[in-house]
């Protein structure tokens, strides 16, 4: 399986995402910069210029026509994918941490940090498709403050109008996007922060990364736990592979403490996991610094790393792992 190396940050990756043919590769930096790769050959197909701080986040629409970002500059932008230029901004009082688009595309949820007496909010936003992209309303559809911790992450539930969020604290809930009532709370999901939420692609499940060492598998409905991924270094991202049952957990020592150890303790490497046995089946190196972000492409035929190394790396998976047999004999009917 040998890297593709896209080199074109200077500073540290902050999310990395596909697009639903999983053609093209978007990744968003610390130096103010969304890059767009072609997956296949790794070549760069263009930036997204206009953020003047960390863009922390970024979402493809299923189409591939809008990207959204959120950045340290207190704005969301929605971008046209085909020409990068920006189509409408949306200013807050605090910085945007993480963006989504819902699965019809019709609307965008994001939230923004708790900070400078400003509390933590999360908003949704109807896109407008029709025309070019521009006319869109400045009005939030909705708005709300989480209670208790304050959010981090944020995605469209299982249903329209349910709302999922990872907290500081390792909660995760789900808020009903009308009223901002919490409908459904896992107060003990993860015991640190929650670094990372990933839905699959029917919405059915979800996977949270933490620092506290743990990935976790979670019912969208219920929120219950399904399984629990435990490794001995803080995660930041993961992962669901579609079409195996394989999870991907990428983590590492923070930044600050990772010239006190080696390479080798330092544990830079993407692990894949068996995501009903739970059990570790392989791992890949490769960054030279904690893995920020991971994303796997939905056509399963590659998944990419983005490090504070500011470096993205994608692997195309080799013939074995479409032939190898997750379940031993056992033959699983799709």
């Amino acid at each position: 399986m040998r890297p593709i190396l896209l080199q074109g940050h200077e500073r540290s990756l902050t999310q990395i995402k596909f697009n639903r043919e999983g053609d093209l590769l978007f990744s968003a930096s610390k130096d103010h910069v969304i890059n767009v790769w072609f997956t296949d050959n790794g070549e760069r197909l263009g930036t997204y210029d206009g953020h003047n701080g960390t863009v922390w986040t970024i979402d493809v629409d299923s189409q591939s026509r809008f990207l959204v970002s959120g950045s340290a500059d207190n704005l969301m932008k929605l971008w046209s994918v085909q020409t990068g230029k920006c189509l409408f901004t949306w200013e807050f009082n605090t910085a945007v941490k993480r963006v989504a688009f819902s699965e019809t595309d019709d609307q965008v949820v994001c939230v923004t940090e708790q900070r400078m007496g400003f509390q933590g909010a999360i908003w949704i936003f109807d896109i407008n498709r029709e025309g070019d992209g521009t006319q869109q309303s400045k009005e939030p559809a909705s708005m709300f403050h989480p209670v208790g911790s304050k959010a981090t992450l944020c995605a469209f539930a299982h249903t329209p109008g349910m709302i999922l969020t990872g907290h500081e604290s390792g909660k995760v809930a789900l808020f009903d996007a009308k009223t901002g009532e919490e409908v459904h709370t896992n107060e003990r999901a993860h015991l640190d922060v929650v670094t990372d939420l990933q839905l699959a692609s029917d919405r059915s499940y979800f996977i949270t990364s933490s620092k506290d060492k743990t990935a976790r598998l979670h019912d969208t409905r219920t929120l219950l736990v399904l399984k629990t991924y435990t490794t001995e270094t803080p995660l930041n991202s993961a992962a669901i592979a579609p079409g195996k049952p394989y999870v991907l957990l990428g983590g590492g020592q923070e930044a600050m403490s990772v010239t006190t150890t080696s390479l080798r303790q330092g544990k830079f490497e993407t692990r894949f996991w068996h995501k009903l046995f739970e059990e570790e089946i392989g791992r890949v190196k490769g960054h030279f610094g904690p893995i920020n972000t991971i994303a796997v492409s939905p056509k399963g035929d590659c998944y990419a790393s983005g490090g504070e190394d500011g470096f993205v790396r994608v692997h195309h998976f080799d013939e074995s792992y479409f032939k190898a047999r997750p379940y031993g004999d056992l033959e699983i009917e799709d």
